[in-house]
């Protein structure tokens, strides 16, 4: 009965449509194989669509680790699978007594606010099913990093609702300016490839990421940066003209070359999902302004490049979904790999400045280590990570990045994952890696004031 009751207000925390209930009791679940024999394991729906995962501990410490999953993945609905996946590579929490829920989403596509809403839904579950956990920790990881800093901002000031932070490889940025590396690629790529679109092809502003009608699929997508750039043939095997064009574009976008397809990807299709599904075609990105170098023909590129200027309604927008404030008062500990080929280390830089202009940065102790992957920290660090936060909660007292560092031993005698910390490391700031626009310098790129001013404007935001 607790649980029904539970559903009810779920559906109305997530704006839930009338008539879209559905059967919020989790149900018995298999385990992933790492956590076969050590813990019980649980899936369902919320009453918004989202599916979820659950896992308690046979050995359950009494507190809680709520995940927030990267992406956004895109699609209508809900992926059943993407919660287990998650527990399955987060398993190492588990494994050291934390219980873990984390959601699906309700649907696929941008939505950083929706995605809080769903992960902040999966905790109320667990406490109707299971009860109040002594304390709870919101992770998320990537873009997941996004969503579990707004879930700390909006979820967060309430009494007893989360006890800390835990942000990893996370994309700290916000959504107005955390992508502007991605308009630069799409734009600099047309510049040099002119088959994105061809000159065959019907025509439309960049900005739009993929015109909506297109068929255009991942496969198609890569064949076009393959024929521009050689970038998936051995070097010897690329033309002067192929080497030259992928040169120019890793060096003015600042790209790692092994990461290239994929930011294009995310400059291809999800633009699309942002422009045409969330902001009703609406343009949130521009360029103007913006001097590219690097190139062997500054001067050329910087007269034929595309140029834009953002829809001021849809940039406040897509700011109100997922930009930062920084009002967060719980303690907060981030990992990130210096090298991190997809979310850039410098994200790291703009969430400190952003909690520091807030008047919060004392909340903060950041961590990084020498590693070179994006998803896939050590397991060590990971079970490093949740302890440190935890042991900071439980006593009051602040960790150092040395402090986290020299701690993280005893968990690699355990994983043998290795630990790769540099404690002497500080990431330079965001506009060094990442062109700013013009006002684009100070941050939160969005005040508390801001926020509380837009949120009086009907439909402001992203929908559900």
């Amino acid at each position: 009965m607790a649980a029904v009751l539970a559903a009810v207000s779920l559906g109305m925390l997530g704006n839930a449509p009338t008539g879209h209930a559905r059967t919020t009791q989790p149900g018995a679940a298999a385990c992933p194989a790492k956590l076969a024999g050590k813990a019980t394991c649980y899936t369902g729906q919320d009453t918004n669509g989202a599916y979820y995962t659950i896992a308690v501990p046979t050995h359950w410490n009494g507190s809680l680790v709520v995940h927030a999953h990267g992406g956004p993945d895109l699609g209508d609905s809900s992926d059943p699978s993407r919660s287990v996946d998650d527990l399955e590579r987060w398993a190492v929490m588990v494994d050291q007594g934390y219980a873990w829920a984390g959601s699906s989403y309700r649907r696929g596509g941008y939505g950083t606010r929706m995605a809080a809403a769903d992960t902040e839904n999966v905790r109320r579950l667990f406490l109707a099913r299971f009860g109040k956990p002594k304390r709870t920790y919101i992770h998320g990881q990537s873009w997941g990093g996004n969503v579990a800093a707004k879930v700390a901002e909006t979820y967060g000031t309430r009494p007893g609702a989360y006890d800390g932070v835990l942000l990893t490889s996370g994309v700290l940025g916000g959504g107005s300016r955390g992508y502007d590396y991605r308009v630069d690629l799409r734009v600099v790529y047309q510049y040099y490839c002119h088959n994105h679109p061809r000159p065959t092809e019907p025509q439309y502003p960049l900005w739009q990421g993929l015109r909506p009608d297109s068929t255009l699929t991942n496969t198609g997508l890569r064949a076009r940066l393959q024929e521009c750039t050689g970038y998936a043939s051995d070097p010897a095997d690329r033309t002067a003209a192929q080497q030259r064009n992928l040169d120019d574009i890793l060096a003015v976008t600042r790209i790692p070359e092994r990461s290239l397809a994929s930011h294009l990807q995310f400059s291809t299709f999800t633009f699309r999902d942002v422009v045409w599904n969330r902001l009703g075609g609406r343009n949130p990105f521009g360029n103007r302004g913006v001097r590219y170098s690097g190139s062997h023909d500054d001067k050329a590129l910087n007269a034929g490049v595309e140029r834009f200027s953002a829809d001021p309604a849809a940039r406040r927008d897509l700011s109100y979904d997922s930009d930062l404030t920084g009002r967060v008062s719980l303690p907060v500990l981030t990992l990130h790999a210096i090298d991190d080929p997809t979310a850039f280390v410098e994200h790291e830089a703009a969430y400190r400045a952003t909690l520091r202009g807030a008047g919060r940065g004392g909340n903060l102790v950041q961590t990084f280590t020498e590693e070179t992957e994006h998803s896939a920290l050590s397991d060590s660090e990971y079970a490093n990570s949740i302890s440190a936060l935890d042991t900071w909660v439980r006593s009051g007292r602040k960790p150092t990045a040395s402090s986290i560092a020299a701690s993280c031993g005893a968990f690699d005698d355990i994983y043998g994952s290795g630990c790769f910390y540099d404690s002497a490391f500080h990431p330079s700031p965001y506009a060094s890696r990442v062109r700013p626009r013009p006002g684009g310098l100070g941050w939160p790129a969005m005040t508390a004031a801001q926020e509380r001013a837009w949120s009086r404007i009907d439909g402001v935001g992203i929908a559900p």
